[in-house]
């Protein structure tokens, strides 16, 4: 495949940094978008010498209500165009939601749901009027079922793999392709910050964990061939179609066998 531009949000950490790295062995260009301005220009900096290929950092924090327009504005700025879109930055809220801070809720509303929204909706437009394109929004195991302790981060997998299914279909016909990822545990920032977040939350054991890299090449094979969904991991897997096939109340009820185990408080 000939070389396309990559945007890839949320590329400074976790899977966002693997998804980078991946694309760029493969000879694409990269636009790099997150909030950490010198971990983004040295990634930049050392995947462009790495692979010869042209990456550009745009730092911004996506989580703000006009973020979407201010990226499209500052690729045009530059007289870039984005053949694939990797929706990938968000933000994990866990614990009782009663206890929840209502700004922490806003924010990972607006950058899970709100910005990928508006992101796709920008950025697709001009993919379907060339005739090609690729969106890879990163969701999650969580949007299969509903989960007591992540109750509104579940809800926003589910908002993203309901939008990104629908609009795969829509789409049919047309060179363009919306793939959801939906990585389980996987060893990120994110998921060690869980427990920082709310102690009362148990370790992950380390076994338990995806590596970046695996979930990544996962969801690049998955976004080029324009698959509608791509769940990495055999038990991943099976977990997710063991959920689907299942009465509702059977998974809500064992969900919340677990979830208010976790959410014993001190």
């Amino acid at each position: 495949m000939t070389s396309k531009t990559v945007l890839i949000t949320g590329a400074s950490a976790g899977i966002g940094r693997a998804l980078a790295k991946e694309f760029a062995s493969q000879g694409h260009d990269l636009i790099l978008v997150a909030r950490s301005v010198d971990a983004l220009r040295d990634l930049a900096a050392e995947l462009a010498t790495l692979h010869g290929i042209r990456a550009v950092d745009i730092p911004l924090d996506l989580s703000t209500r006009r973020s979407a327009s201010e990226l499209e504005l500052a690729v045009k700025q530059r007289d870039l165009s984005v053949d694939v879109l990797v929706n990938n930055a968000g933000l994990l809220e866990a614990g009782a939601f009663r206890l929840a801070d209502p700004d922490a809720l806003y924010r990972m509303l607006q950058l899970n749901t709100q910005t990928l929204t508006q992101l796709t909706r920008l950025f697709l437009t001009p993919m379907v009027e060339r005739g090609w394109g690729r969106v890879l929004n990163v969701a999650s195991v969580a949007a299969f079922q509903p989960l007591t302790g992540l109750a509104a981060y579940a809800a926003t997998k589910a908002y993203v793999l309901s939008l990104s299914e629908a609009l795969n279909e829509e789409l049919r016909g047309s060179g363009v392709a919306v793939t959801t990822l939906c990585p389980g545990l996987t060893d990120t920032d994110m998921a060690q910050q869980a427990n920082q977040i709310n102690p009362d939350l148990p370790t992950i054991p380390p076994m338990l964990l995806s590596s970046v890299e695996s979930v990544a090449r996962e969801g690049y094979r998955a976004c080029m061939r324009g698959e509608a969904v791509r769940v990495p991991g055999l038990a991943n897997r099976i977990g997710t179609f063991w959920s689907q096939v299942q009465p509702r109340w059977v998974v809500r009820t064992l969900g919340g066998l677990v979830g208010r185990q976790m959410l014993k408080e001190r």
